[in-house]
């Protein structure tokens, strides 16, 4: 099932489970995966996009091996706000997603995730070479954080 509000994932998510983060890029996936207690996102891995069922099959091989309870996507919305066509193409990749799992899947707003995380990646002073591989799970697990603080945030109130 798909849901756009984090207090939503709350409820459905499997409970005491880990949470998925992804940031879709159109050639590759960044994945970031949370601890039990949702308490902190860790870039995993890098998926370079082949054909979605493929990529699919990747993921939730991925999400099963490691006891994942909800899926969260980046959504890149336009700076004002508008969803653009990235974002459709996010939303049906999450409508395909949702056909083959039982997972809850959800969004966060990922505007400038990507700056964030090449920030990151330079204030670590990795390479270049090194900022290529890993720029897109840094990104997911940026993502992903954000989604977790939220969560936190909505239980505690």
């Amino acid at each position: 099932m798909i849901y756009d509000d984090i207090s939503d994932i709350i409820i459905h998510a499997k409970a005491s489970e880990a949470w998925m983060g992804l940031d879709l890029g159109t050639k590759t996936i960044g994945v970031a995966v949370s601890d039990r207690l949702l308490s902190s996102a860790t870039p995993l891995l890098t998926v370079r996009r082949k054909k979605f069922s493929l990529d699919a099959e990747t993921l939730l091989f991925e999400a099963t091996k490691r006891n994942i309870g909800a899926i969260i996507l980046g959504l890149p919305r336009n700076m004002d706000g508008s969803e653009g066509p990235r974002c459709q193409s996010t939303r049906a990749f999450a409508r395909n997603l949702a056909s083959l799992t039982e997972l809850a899947i959800g969004f966060w707003d990922e505007r400038l995730s990507t700056v964030a995380a090449e920030r990151i990646l330079l204030e670590a002073d990795t390479t270049r070479k090194r900022r290529a591989e890993v720029i897109d799970q840094v990104a997911a697990g940026y993502i992903l954080q954000g989604a977790l603080d939220r969560a936190h945030h909505i239980r505690a109130t």
